[in-house]
């Protein structure tokens, strides 16, 4: 083997950075099993003819273009993939294509405009939350259904809710002021 080969083989691809891993994954010599699921996304109808485990990540991001939701770990133990569907959140590397049928996903893209951003948004804001910022989309996503289903929560219903969206940063004190604040904001919608 060559030197350069060698040290082509050491250069990070996009996959062990954390970067966006293609359609061309789920792809082999042999074609996969493909279906046809029709679904809204952020209120849009959308319909796609994918590998039937293709997960939502990679449908989000590499069919409809949506790169707001992050890949993180692909096992669902960080968070950063963090959508809504059918009002709940869920980590989008393990829901299948095959569970997509009449869904209603919310995206980071959706979840508010810029012009009226969700309230958890405008705190992240306020609170300078993100550093890095890689993590956030699914930390928002993550707090907006927390604060849907319990409006003013306490420091540990927090902890409890946010407990597997990870922040390598470590914004955790800053993400919980975050939700705290954000909770006022509710209150004046």
């Amino acid at each position: 083997m060559r030197a350069r080969n060698f040290f082509a083989l050491l250069t990070p691809s996009p996959t062990s950075m954390g970067g966006n891993v293609d359609y061309l994954r789920y792809k082999t010599k042999t074609e996969r099993p493909a279906m046809q699921a029709s679904f809204t996304v952020n209120g849009r109808p959308q319909q796609v003819d994918v590998p039937e485990d293709m997960p939502l990540l990679w449908v989000l991001r590499d069919i409809l273009g949506m790169t707001g939701t992050k890949y993180g770990c692909g096992i669902a133990q960080c968070g950063a993939c963090t959508v809504h569907l059918n009002g709940e959140a869920v980590r989008s590397c393990q829901v299948g294509a095959y569970d997509l049928e009449g869904a209603e996903i919310t995206t980071i893209e959706g979840l508010g405009t810029p012009d009226a951003p969700h309230p958890a948004q405008e705190a992240w804001i306020e609170m300078q939350v993100a550093q890095c910022g890689y993590c956030q989309s699914g930390q928002i996503m993550q707090a907006a259904a927390l604060l849907k289903d319990i409006p003013v929560p306490t420091d540990a219903e927090i902890d409890d809710a946010m407990s597997g969206n990870l922040c390598r940063c470590a914004s955790y004190p800053r993400i919980r002021a975050a939700i705290h604040l954000a909770t006022t904001k509710i209150g004046g919608r």
